[in-house]
């Protein structure tokens, strides 16, 4: 049971990390579509509708692929996590279900009229249909990490027949974990988006290809990366504050807290030492910076690992060093944001290779940033599946070893390739470029629809 335990939660982990690749960016690019949707629609310039088509393409391409591999993940539930599925079926059920009734049928209508209408609506419902589907991506956000905050913090429930029964469903969705979880989440996607458009953009102004379109791009990326990077730091500390509330083990794994204290400092180098309970270095320590961090006041009390029950503490040194990488990407993501801003509004923006090439080597560093974050939410839950209901070992299927390794090695050929066709289109129809000025009447400084 031990393998199969194992194997089961590394498939889900696999079909999860497979999904999210594909998630953050339909969430953070196509809010950047549906503005430049909204532009054309209100000016008319065809430039915003040449922007539109391209980057919508880009879009659709992640969007179509990022489908696919979210289907298979929920039939998980029944297959590898049976034990799971009956305890928690009456809560995991709802917010699953609004999902796919109303915000999967809500972008899949909205996309066909945006994607198939393009040259038979009008560019006000072509604007709407993409908002649509921005809002559609955000409601399926809401709705699975609803899901998702119970299991982190279980609220509105009842125990009966040795299973967790639905007893309110407002507290279920106004439940605060997965409110904090939404919006950091939410957020950080956005930040995906904007690196992308910005990454793409930097590569051509490098090349001098299209560079009033590519820049004018970059500075849509840059205005998201700029709200989002900046935001991004207080909704962290909150949400990490309110973890650390209801999860002690988790808020001490963060920072390798093992002995309960008040007034604690925050260590900017640090080696956690989990076998020893201890940590082997710390230096450049900051009085009373860590008890802040954790509780809001530089008094408060943070919890020790060592106070904790040894089979309920997670992964120390895994939650620790992903919270780290969390941390120091999303420094970097605001000083590259705030500096390309200095560069923009200097005029000096594609006349810094150096900057611009920091850009495009940087594209994959928040998709890292956000897994990261994921792994401290639920490794730092762990050994819990629903946080002091149910162990992870205690929800997995009654199922034969083989299965589990021909479905997950199953899994990994098919997600594979998803990812390779994926990156394979992205490339190529973003190193293609716009179509050409004169499809859209641009040629000879024409700008509007006449």
């Amino acid at each position: 049971m031990d393998e199969v335990l194992i194997l089961s939660r590394i498939q889900f982990a696999v079909t999860v990390f497979y999904h999210f690749l594909f998630v953050p960016l339909t969430i953070g690019l196509v809010i950047l579509v549906a503005i430049m949707e909204t532009k054309y629609a209100r000016t008319l310039d065809l430039t915003y509708k040449r922007m539109a088509d391209y980057w919508g393409k880009l879009f659709a391409i992640n969007f179509v692929l990022g489908v696919i591999t979210g289907i298979t993940m929920e039939f998980q539930f029944g297959t590898n996590w049976s034990e799971y599925s009956k305890y928690m079926g009456d809560i995991f059920g709802s917010p699953l279900a609004i999902e796919a009734l109303v915000a999967f049928f809500l972008e899949s209508t909205f996309m066909g009229i945006w994607l198939f209408g393009k040259d038979k609506f009008s560019p006000k419902l072509r604007a709407f249909s993409i908002w649509m589907v921005a809002l559609g991506t955000n409601i399926s956000a809401l709705w699975i990490i609803t899901a998702n905050g119970f299991m982190q913090n279980p609220v509105g429930y009842v125990l009966k027949n040795g299973r967790v029964e639905l007893n309110s469903f407002s507290e279920l969705v106004t439940n605060p974990y997965a409110w904090y979880m939404f919006v950091h989440t939410v957020v950080s996607a956005y930040i995906v988006g904007a690196f992308f458009m910005m990454a793409i953009s930097a590569y051509h102004l490098l090349r001098k290809n299209e560079t009033a379109f590519y820049k004018k791009s970059f500075k849509y990326g840059l205005a998201m990366a700029l709200f989002s990077a900046t935001l991004t730091p207080f909704i962290g500390h909150q949400s990490g504050v309110f973890a650390a509330k209801m999860q002690p083990a988790k808020g001490a794994a963060m920072e390798a807290v093992w002995e309960t204290q008040k007034d604690m400092p925050f260590h900017l180098i640090q080696i956690p030492d989990q076998e020893n309970e201890r940590n082997a270095f710390e230096a450049i320590s900051i009085p009373k910076l860590g008890s802040f961090f954790y509780t809001n006041s530089f008094d408060g009390e943070v919890t020790g690992l060592k106070d904790i029950p040894k089979d309920e503490r997670p992964n120390v040194e895994l939650v620790f060093y992903a919270f780290r990488v969390m941390v120091a990407l999303g420094v970097f993501f605001l000083v590259v944001s705030w500096y390309g801003l200095y560069l923009y509004r200097k005029n000096k923006l594609e006349n810094s290779p150096k900057y611009l090439k920091l850009v495009l080597y940087s594209v994959l560093l928040p998709y890292l940033a956000i897994n990261a974050g994921w792994m401290v939410a639920e490794a730092g839950r762990q050994p819990w599946v629903v946080y002091g209901l149910m162990k992870t070992s205690e929800g997995v299927s009654p199922i034969a070893l083989s299965q589990v390794v021909f479905s997950l090695a199953a899994l990994v050929i098919f997600y594979t390739v998803l990812l390779i066709a994926d990156v394979y289109l992205i490339i190529k129809y973003a190193k293609k470029g716009p179509e050409s000025e004169v499809k859209y009447g641009l040629e000879g400084g024409v700008k509007h629809v006449s």
